[in-house]
């Protein structure tokens, strides 16, 4: 009677707690084609790309080993999940821990707790996500309300290697506008040229997880023919809003359900456009679009459908389903991006009042070992950008775009709640580069507030010259707020740190021994301040970049030249609407 009253807690135990789910990555350095153009070295795991996809079921902890065989250190983060009391699995490079050296291993313990969704893991050092070091983490609930489960993954590609983009984005100006070049588009890791056919079955309904891994570009998604009821955003349930596309910045995701029509008599069109609104468009190369196959029977003949007026997700406009109350505000933070043209004329950008550069000692370690000084934002740096959060403290973010460049603006650590968004004055504006264009051309942007209850996500656009409005509250650790245009905007500059509760830190928190011997194997110090010295003593930190007076235009907005994989530009940047 014992055993099976033990037997039946166990199994109790086991349905609450969920599964323990292992698994081994050997990153490596993998030479591919993903494009059908230009061979280049990439990021892969276990010599292999595109990345085998992650899943699990809501409950579910995973175990995902690293072992690093790069020649640089390598970390991983577990992009929307929410590390509640373990702030040091957040896997940010010099934020929450020294990255993994070359030749090393580390284990992230990444639990889902309460959380479903559709969310990613990829690099957070230096550049490398553009790389290919990325690929789609689906948490499963564990009663679906759907019959099949279909996976949209959209990433952009570059034929250049991050590390020789972060040498002509960082290089010193030379008085000409940069010339970027447009992407190819990856879809479910393969040339979106090849797209895969969706298989339906009458009257079935799909969900359709369609996520962004892209560094930089932006996708639109549409099935001509069919109404998407969006269901998720970025690993929060939201009450059914139907659409008839899906429009994703960098590292956005959507799950939407689609119910397949009773008749098989014809087959469909899914389209994937990758786009760019800030360098010029030229038909073919900007926007790309990529087709794929709603097949409903073999052989049957396709129903092109054309829909005016197409009607898109709108963040703002969603409520979340558990209709949490949105918060009051204990504090508000106003961020604005601008570009930032250093006196060595270096290409710099910022988020608070200076570009974001990495301390000498990770964040968390400062924050663990200051006393009461780590209540004190001047013991983390001037470029950390360190911004002291109290405990369960509500803020409210007011994020500002200045320039004429959209920014897909992600937080770690949790979710914030959409309040409101809107147009910045127009005095606060960044003039644009191209002198044909006037900011009387910016166009009339509406005020929209959410309503009755917030919807919730971790990553938001910001379009050109507006802004947004965020409420959150996040657990007590480290957690970076930045740019997720990767590496062009965070790696320049375009980060802050919320450093929440560090009183609280330093009675909770244990950091694995494994971490303060990996900063050891590197010859990073796990603590002090930033420099790695006690105190407000920031001696041997870089000087801090000192602004130009009056930026040229080369570093403000959409650059007036571009090219597309070496394709001349002619057209003028469309004024983003």
């Amino acid at each position: 009677m014992m055993y099976a009253v033990g037997l039946v807690l166990t199994l109790l135990v086991h349905m609450c707690v969920g599964e323990y789910v292992r698994l081994t990555w050997n990153v490596t350095y993998v030479q591919v084609n993903r494009d059908g153009y230009v061979d280049r070295l990439a990021i892969g795991v276990n010599n292999q790309l595109p990345i085998v996809p992650v899943y699990i079921t809501q409950g579910d902890t995973l175990f995902l080993t690293v072992h690093n065989m790069l020649n640089v250190p390598t970390a991983i983060h577990a992009h929307g999940l929410v590390q509640t009391n373990m702030p040091y699995m957040d896997g940010s490079s010099m934020i929450t821990q020294c990255g993994i050296p070359p030749n090393s291993s580390f284990t992230y313990e990444i639990r889902s707790n309460n959380q479903s969704g559709t969310f990613f893991l990829h690099s957070h050092h230096m550049g490398q996500l553009a790389d290919g070091l990325r690929t789609p983490f689906i948490i499963r609930e564990k009663y679906p309300e759907y019959d099949e489960d279909v996976l949209v993954a959209l990433e952009d590609w570059y034929a250049t290697d991050s590390r020789d983009k972060l040498v002509e984005l960082l290089a010193p100006d030379t008085n000409a506008p940069l010339t970027p070049t447009f992407p190819f588009g990856l879809i479910n890791g393969y040339n979106g040229n090849d797209t895969q056919t969706i298989q339906f079955t009458r009257g079935k309904k799909y969900r359709l997880r369609v996520m962004s891994m892209s560094t930089t570009e932006y996708w639109k998604f549409s099935i001509p023919g069919h109404k998407l009821s969006v269901v998720e955003a970025d690993g929060v349930a939201c009450e059914p809003q139907v659409v008839d596309g899906l429009d994703l910045a960098p590292a956005q995701r959507y799950s939407v359900v689609v119910t397949a029509h009773e008749s098989d008599e014809y087959n469909f069109v899914y389209n994937c456009t990758l786009y760019a609104d800030f360098v010029p468009r030229i038909a073919g190369l900007n926007p790309r679009v990529y087709t794929g196959l709603i097949e409903y029977k073999q052989g049957a003949p396709i129903k092109h459908v054309t829909v005016d007026d197409l009607v898109w997700a709108d963040d703002v406009s969603m409520r979340a389903r558990d209709k949490e109350p949105v918060f009051g505000v204990d504090r508000q933070i106003e961020l604005a991006m601008r570009g930032f043209l250093t006196t060595d004329k270096r290409r710099l950008r910022r988020l608070g009042t200076l570009p974001y550069a990495e301390p000498h000692v990770p964040t968390i370690f400062t924050a663990m070992s200051m006393g009461a000084l780590a209540m004190d934002s001047r013991v983390y740096g001037p470029q950390t950008q360190a911004y002291i959060i109290g405990y369960n403290q509500s803020v409210e973010l007011v994020i500002k775009n200045v320039q004429g460049q959209p920014h897909s603006q992600h937080q770690h650590g949790g979710t914030f709640q959409i309040i409101e968004r809107g147009p910045v004055d127009h005095s606060e504006l960044e003039p644009p580069p191209d002198p044909r264009f006037s900011l009387d051309d910016v166009p009339k942007i509406p005020i929209r507030s959410y309503s009755g209850v917030p919807m919730r996500r971790d990553t938001i656009d910001v379009p050109p010259f507006s802004y947004v409005k965020v409420r959150l509250r996040m657990e007590s650790g480290i957690w970076l707020h930045h740019c997720h245009l990767s590496p062009a905007h965070d790696v320049a500059g375009l980060s802050v740190t919320f450093v929440v509760a560090p009183d609280v830190m330093q009675k909770t928190l244990e950091i694995p021994r494994v971490l303060y011997e990996q900063c050891a194997m590197q010859g990073i110090k796990t603590e002090g301040n930033a420099a790695g010295n006690w105190g407000f003593d920031m001696t041997g930190l870089p000087p801090v970049p000192v602004e130009m007076p009056k930026a040229p235009a080369s570093v403000q907005g959409a650059p007036a030249k571009a090219s597309v994989q070496g394709a001349p530009a002619k057209a003028l940047p469309k004024v983003p609407k």
